[in-house]
């Protein structure tokens, strides 16, 4: 007898077109969930730099105004005659403006570097207005208030506009359009508190 050896059953190969889509179809879905994934991390990389920006413009902000108010007490103790003087109108020093884009500064009415001022009222008038001009085109809309004041925090130890007119010592106090904690514009003009508080001169009684 002759012996037969079992033919194996043919298995039909399954459609290639069906395993092409099943291989698309997984490849697109990894693709989105990369892209997915992607953006939030794209997203988050790119809030950091806007926040770290703004921490940055904040920083150069808060120099530049202290190295303005360091050079206004060096102007007043180089015209101690007139700072000790605690009227307006007796010290051009002691004012409070807010520095808008479109405030006019009134020009002095004596030019020093022309004519000189042998005045030191006239001296102190070209001081303010020189000083003023680049603290309006250094800063965002910038208010500055000096005053003679003995209470320039209040009772929580944050700082204020309100000053008491009196006593020894000529503060400034600035602030600036800006950014606060809850991403939101503080501007100086209207609303928000003295971003710096520094005292410049001694009075009459020093």
């Amino acid at each position: 007898m002759e012996a037969y050896l079992p033919v194996p059953a043919l298995k039909m190969p399954s459609s290639p077109c069906l395993s092409l889509r099943r291989e698309a179809g997984f490849s697109i879905l990894e693709v989105l969930i990369s892209i997915v994934i992607l953006s939030f991390g794209v997203l988050g990389a790119v809030g950091m730099q806007v926040s770290a920006m703004q921490a940055n413009k904040e920083a150069r902000n808060q120099a530049t105004a202290t190295n303005f108010a360091r050079e206004l007490a060096e102007r007043m103790r180089g015209n101690h005659t007139t700072a000790i003087k605690t009227t307006a109108a007796d010290n051009p020093y002691l004012f409070d403006i807010t520095l808008a884009s479109t405030t006019a500064i009134t020009a002095p009415a004596v030019n020093c570097f022309i004519t000189g001022c042998p005045i030191v009222k006239d001296a102190a008038t070209w001081d303010v207005a020189e000083w003023q001009t680049r603290v309006k085109d250094a800063l965002p809309t910038p208010r500055v208030k000096v005053c003679y004041d003995q209470d320039p925090f209040d009772a929580a130890g944050k700082p204020r506009w309100n000053c008491t007119d009196n006593g020894d010592i000529a503060v400034l106090k600035m602030s600036w359009t800006r950014s606060n904690t809850a991403g939101t514009l503080e501007f100086a003009g209207n609303s928000g508190l003295p971003v710096i508080v520094v005292p410049l001169t001694a009075g009459s009684s020093q």
